[in-house]
């Protein structure tokens, strides 16, 4: 099957849609599928995948504060899952960037420097970050991850970039150092610097490198990353500069494959491994979740982000029930499969088993990769993490979206990615909630020359019907703003330059009610009935009325008190009432 011409979006076929167990594992329905001429394209792709998933894979498990051979273990079996159980043809899964942080923020503190039980710690992460994202994919609650708007993904992403390239700036300086969160990372990286730890050689390799991934990224089919790490590791071998000049290198590789074990943590491990699983599984689908879209969008097939969540999940799982870390979609590797001109997910395959062959017949193939070069890829790759300049744009629209960015950057940034994700959380409930909690309201008059009813603040020459205030409600009535609405009602008849008869509600925007507005709203007609002021409303949608009819109060208005425009219900009022109101367009 050719694809389909840009723009077009395509459903998938009859043939491709199955039910029962086919119905989940969208990679064995595209192989019964299969055409011989994608086969060419899939093995070159995955060939050419493979030079970029192991530096990659090894940087982001070092930076991790895990053993590099983890991030290796995390691709092979990450793949072959997302393979099998991944609706995207194109999509590449291992370590990641934006994980790496949240990672580190768990291992760090727990492992006490002990490599197998950081393993231990970041593969139960991956199994909690697994686990969370099929059971929310069989809930279908793909859309959790639209919750957070995009200035709080900004501002979360940008925290992330900074703990990150702080994290690798001493091992690009060629030493280690301690250190729980930025502040104690940077603490500890000046300190270093001020005790004469920097190896000069070291830094140079890792400048290097950096520079080289840098300006060969701009060329699609460079394997950027793959050369800038050969010519280190090449560097290092030939000038002997481990022994010479004291650069930290890699080391030997574990030879073969890790086997099936399910990871053993301690009982006091419990709490931050489940957290920072959940702030995995919920980072990692929403990388996912975006690049998906983007890559059904340029191939025209429809995005399933459900069956992505569960095939995400099970790649999770897969990873640390073979001594991996927490993976995701990767925005790095995936072009480099498409470039490569991958058809569908058997280059991946390609991909893991090279891996894995790698693994099993030449382990001490990048022994001699300096430890600074595998900063550089790491922080390639956190810089292409931040953005600014859709925050200028933001600032300049939207200052106080701005600064809630900012707010959830400096929680990430100060308190960790733990609790920089539930900072996010909370600006996003709070973000939510405010436009309804506190909404915009408005007295309605009639403007000479303009159609409909507007507001009397905006068009200060509108005229307003004498005895009748027009009341429009912006926003879903609902316990957080029932009380603030009727008070603003109610100042909206005190301020009428009239004896107010009549308060019509504009509820055009009104898209829902709960009971406690239901209930103030019964108080609040109550209350204008002992006035001598009548309770009623216009434009107000269907199903918001079924609601009032089975709270009970559109039958204790009665449904005269209801009128389909803000029109209908002011001739109404001018014909019950008698009052003189001559319109514009009856003068016309």
């Amino acid at each position: 099957m050719s694809s389909p011409p840009p723009g077009r979006l395509v459903r998938p076929r009859a043939d491709e849609v199955a039910p029962g167990l086919l119905r989940w594992l969208p990679g064995l329905r595209t192989l019964l599928h299969y055409e011989r001429a994608w086969l060419r394209h899939d093995l070159v792709a995955g060939l050419v995948l493979t030079a970029v998933l192991v530096p990659v894979g090894i940087a982001y498990a070092v930076a991790a504060g895990v053993p590099a051979i983890a991030g290796l273990y995390a691709t092979i079996f990450g793949l072959l899952a997302y393979a099998l159980f991944g609706p995207s043809r194109i999509l590449v899964l291992g370590p990641d960037s934006a994980l790496v942080a949240l990672i580190l923020g768990v291992v760090l503190p727990l492992s006490g420097g002990d490599p197998q039980r950081a393993v231990a710690l970041a593969a139960m992460m991956a199994l909690v970050a697994g686990t969370v994202c099929v059971l929310a994919g069989l809930l279908r609650l793909g859309f959790v991850t639209e919750l957070l708007s995009k200035p709080i993904r900004y501002g979360y992403m940008n925290g992330i970039a900074l703990t990150v390239l702080v994290s690798q700036l001493p091992a690009l300086f060629g030493f280690s150092s301690g250190g729980d969160d930025l502040i104690g990372e940077s603490r500890a990286f000046i300190a270093g610097l001020a005790g004469g730890q920097a190896r000069p050689v070291a830094l140079a390799l890792g400048l290097f490198t950096l520079a080289a991934i840098v300006l060969l990224k701009r060329f699609r089919r460079v394997p950027a990353v793959l050369l800038a790490v050969a010519a280190a590791a090449a560097a290092v071998a030939l000038g002997d500069l481990d022994t010479r000049a004291g650069v930290p290198v890699l080391g030997s590789l574990p030879q073969g494959l890790p086997a099936f074990a399910l990871p053993l943590i301690r009982t006091s491990d419990i709490v931050p491994v489940l957290m920072g699983g959940v702030a995995a599984a919920l980072i990692a689908f929403a990388d996912t979740s975006v690049l998906s879209r983007a890559w059904a969008g340029r191939t025209g097939r429809a995005s399933d982000p459900n069956q992505e969540m569960v095939a995400l999940g099970v790649a999770n799982l897969a990873a640390g029930l073979f001594q991996g870390i927490p993976i995701s979609a990767s925005a790095s590797r995936t072009p480099v499969a498409e470039a490569a001109g991958a058809k569908t997910q058997l280059a991946s395959v390609v991909g893991a088993l090279a891996v894995a062959a790698l693994l099993l017949g030449a382990p001490d193939l990048l022994a001699t990769l300096p430890r600074a070069a595998l900063a550089a890829v790491v922080i390639a790759s956190a810089l292409a993490l931040f953005e600014f300049r859709d925050l200028r744009r933001i600032h300049r629209i939207q200052r106080w979206e701005f600064w809630l960015s900012i707010a959830c950057f400096v929680g990430v940034a100060v308190l960790g990615p733990i609790q920089g994700i539930a900072v996010a959380v909370v600006i996003a409930v709070i973000e939510f909630l405010w436009d309804g909690w506190r909404p915009h309201s408005a007295v309605l008059g009639r403007v000479d020359g303009i159609k409909g009813y507007h507001d009397i603040k905006r068009y200060p020459a509108a005229r307003v019907v004498p005895g009748l205030v027009l009341f429009r409600w912006d926003a879903p009535l609902f316990f957080a703003n029932a009380e603030f609405f009727r008070d603003r009602a109610l100042e909206a008849v005190a301020d009428s330059p009239t004896w107010a008869r009549w308060l019509v509600v504009g509820a055009e925007p009104v898209t829902s009610v709960d009971v406690t507005a239901a209930d103030v709203l019964e108080e609040l007609e109550t209350t204008l009935r002992e006035a001598g002021i009548a309770l009623c409303f216009a434009e107000m949608k269907d199903p918001v009325k079924d609601k009032l009819k089975r709270f009970g109060l559109f039958h204790r208005l009665g449904e005269d008190r209801f009128f389909a425009t803000v029109g209908e219900a002011v001739n109404r009022y001018v014909e019950v009432e008698k009052v003189e109101w001559i319109d514009w367009e009856d003068r016309r």
